[in-house]
């Protein structure tokens, strides 16, 4: 959504019968974009960065990560769905109490659960509980299929 000339690509692709998926932060209003699915990310607390950045960059990603408003904008007038990152039981009531704010009816499947993780063993100890919290509210469960196979990296 930042990319200069983004909304009039998406308008060409659609001239062209293309489908279009964005994925978003939702931290950026949508703004009339033609898409097809938007496939919003909100960031959960477990987002924050790590104390290797200053504190100032800490404080304003607190600040910018979350958007009820914008969410609901994505929500009121596009197909979507919403997927987060899990990295702690935590994050799941973090996330429940996040979908209450919404104030939406949000179909169970249209909310993915990803676990957190730089390598597949990194993630391995969270899927568990992240399989069972998509079983017991009818969630889906996003596999990092590109870290499997091909690591943390970019370009591949």
């Amino acid at each position: 959504m930042l990319a200069e000339g983004i909304h009039d690509l998406c308008f060409q692709l659609n001239r062209l019968g293309k489908h279009i998926t964005i994925e978003t932060a939702t931290t950026i209003p949508p703004d009339g974009i033609i898409c097809s699915l938007a496939s919003l990310s909100p960031k959960l607390s477990n987002s924050r960065p790590g104390d290797n950045v200053s504190v100032a960059i800490q404080k304003q990603h607190e600040r910018k990560r979350l958007h009820i408003d914008v969410i609901k904008a994505w929500l009121d007038d596009y197909e979507y769905q919403l997927k987060f990152v899990i990295s702690s039981a935590s994050d799941i009531e973090e996330m429940l109490r996040l979908l209450e704010k919404l104030d939406r009816t949000i179909p169970s499947d249209r909310i993915l659960l990803m676990p957190e993780g730089v390598d597949s063993s990194s993630f391995e100890v969270s899927s568990s509980f992240i399989v069972s919290a998509c079983k017991d509210y009818g969630f889906r469960y996003c596999d990092r299929l590109h870290i499997r196979l091909f690591g943390n990296k970019r370009g591949c």
